[in-house]
Parts: C-alpha cells; structure tokens; sequence
C-alpha cells in the first residue's frame, strides 16, 4: 500500500476510474447505445471522459509521489501504467477515428 498522501490520493482516483468505467459498461448492458458521434449519448460520453480523465489525473499524482515522494508501492506503479494505457488509447482515437 502506498505511504504517501500522493500515493493514496492516486489509488483512490484509480478506483473512482475503474468505477466510473463499470458505470459506463452497466449503461452499455441496459440498452443504451451510441450514434454517429462521441457525443450523441451524452450520458454515455460523459461517463466515458470522466473516467479517462480520473485514469489519466490518477497516473498523473503516481509519476509525482514517484518523483517528489520517492513513493515505491506496486499500486502505484500498476495505477500509473492503467493510466499511460488510457492515454495511449485516447490519443489514438483522436488522431485516428475510425
């Protein structure tokens, strides 16, 4: 477990991530569907960019409380590679939609 305020503070952004993406699939099993755009459901697209940006603000606090904290839990370290992933993907599909 992380030692550091910034360590914690990074697990709880991750969980409140993998909560946000549960959310965004349990709307997916109970019927809704997207459209054309990102934003024809904007439930849907909403719950999807709050949980890439709590993913991504996660990774974030990890790399400082690595860096200033000298923070060397293994939660940390798997948050900021969950977030690097997010970011990864997100990129791709904004600089190639399909």
């Amino acid at each position: 477990m992380p030692s550091t305020s910034l360590g914690r503070l990074c697990c709880r952004l991750a969980i409140a991530s993998a909560g946000s993406f549960g959310v965004f699939f349990g709307l997916i099993a109970a019927g809704q569907r997207g459209g054309e755009t990102f934003f024809s459901n904007p439930l849907l697209a909403i719950t999807m960019l709050l949980a890439a940006a709590l993913a991504v603000s996660g990774a974030t606090a990890g790399v400082v409380a690595m860096i200033r904290q000298a923070e060397r839990a293994w939660s940390v370290v798997l948050v900021i590679a969950f977030g690097l992933l997010v970011l990864a993907f997100a990129t791709g599909e904004i600089l190639l939609p399909h």
